[in-house]
Formats: C-alpha cells, structure tokens, sequence
C-alpha cells in the first residue's frame, strides 16, 4: 500500500496541522474520504459487480461512481453536510442540509431541448445521491435518495419549463434516516429496476463541456 506520509516524509501531525488549518483543504480531503468510505461499504455488501469512479473533471461523465448491480449500470453522487447547520432535535433525533450541485458550471441540455450553463444538478443527470452523516456523531453513515425525489429549485431566474429539470441545490437531511432518503441503497436500487422493467421513461440529460451559453447563478 502506497504511504503518503512516508512519500513526502511528513507526520501525522504535520499532515493533521496542515489539514486543520486550510479550511479549503479540510473540506476537499473530507468529500474524498467520504468518497472511500462509501465505496468501501459498497465493496464489503458483496452485491456490486463493478464499482468505477470517473475523472473529476469530465463532465460528461456526471456521479462520483459508477456501479453495476444485478446487471444495471447506476451513477451515484456523493455529497456532504453543511456542519454549521446540523442540529440535534428534541427526540433526539439530527437534522442538517446538504449541498447538492456540481462543482463548477457546464452546458446541460435538458429533456425538452434547450441549454444553459448551470451548476444545478439535473434531474436524470444520476440515479442516487449519498450523503455522509459522518459530522451528526463523527460516525460513518450515509443515507441515499432516488434523484428524481430530490426536490426541483425555485429560483425565480429559470423559467418554469427549466425548474422542472432542475434540482434544488440543498436538500435537508435527517439521521437517523426519514422521507425521500434511507439508509438502504439496495432498496432504492430495486425500486430502480422494477420501475425500468415497467418500461417508464427515463429523462435524458446531456452534459456538455462548458460553453458560452448566459450563465444564471442560483441565490
């Protein structure tokens, strides 16, 4: 196994300070931990035939992995809570919101034709998204919804016909699990599969690099 700390002769403290300091860094080596983890608990079900993570950078390739169950190809996207807004509820109970957008702008084409350049998430673009609930109890558990229950934004600067395909870029978390999200992704994976075999139309999405197309950022 390749060891960082050996390749750039630096301590655990070191690396520890390093991280600890540059909140940027922090948040970045967070998400791709949290990347690992989720392909580790993935890994260990023993139901995943394949697991792939593309290369960040192209977007035409939308979800942090790729997996093949039961002979379906699905994309995952991964995401993580806002810490500052998590909070503990009365019955116990956490509740926090996560962040859902790309990480940079790109040129989508949505199902009825026409383009923006956008960092909202599409809906169709992936098939489930993970949150980490790793900052409720410092413990690794994800919870998993289907994209297309994933609420749509309300920004007023789309139009109606572009809110539709467009989704919300946070979403509220809850732990233990409640609503559109569970702690099952096999159970949302099935769900997937029967709803297919039904032959229900699936919106299609097309992620282009980025364009020159007027950019609208969402408030």
């Amino acid at each position: 196994m390749y060891n960082i700390l050996e390749r750039w002769s630096i301590t655990v403290d070191e690396l520890s300070q390093a991280i600890l300091e540059n909140g940027s860094l922090r948040g970045m080596v967070f998400g791709y931990v949290a990347e690992i983890k989720l392909r580790n608990i993935l890994k260990n079900a023993g139901t995943i035939a394949s697991l792939v993570k593309d290369d960040d950078h192209d977007r035409k390739k939308k979800g942090d992995l790729r997996i093949t169950y039961k002979g379906h190809e699905f994309k995952i996207e991964a995401k993580s809570l806002q810490t500052a807004r998590n909070k503990v509820l009365n019955d116990g109970t956490f509740e926090g919101v996560s962040q859902v957008d790309a990480s940079d702008r790109r040129t989508v084409t949505l199902p009825d034709g026409s383009k923006l350049e956008t960092t909202n998430l599409v809906v169709g673009e992936f098939d489930i998204l993970a949150v980490n609930c790793f900052t409720f109890e410092d413990k690794w558990h994800f919870v998993f919804a289907k994209n297309k229950d994933l609420p749509r934004t309300n920004f007023r600067k789309y139009t109606e016909a572009q809110r539709q395909y467009l989704l919300a870029t946070t979403v509220k978390v809850r732990w233990p699990a409640t609503g559109i999200f569970t702690a099952n992704i096999f159970s949302l994976l099935d769900t997937i599969i029967e709803e297919q075999s039904k032959n229900e139309p699936k919106e299609v999405v097309i992620v282009e690099e980025k364009g020159k197309l007027p950019f609208i950022a969402e408030e």
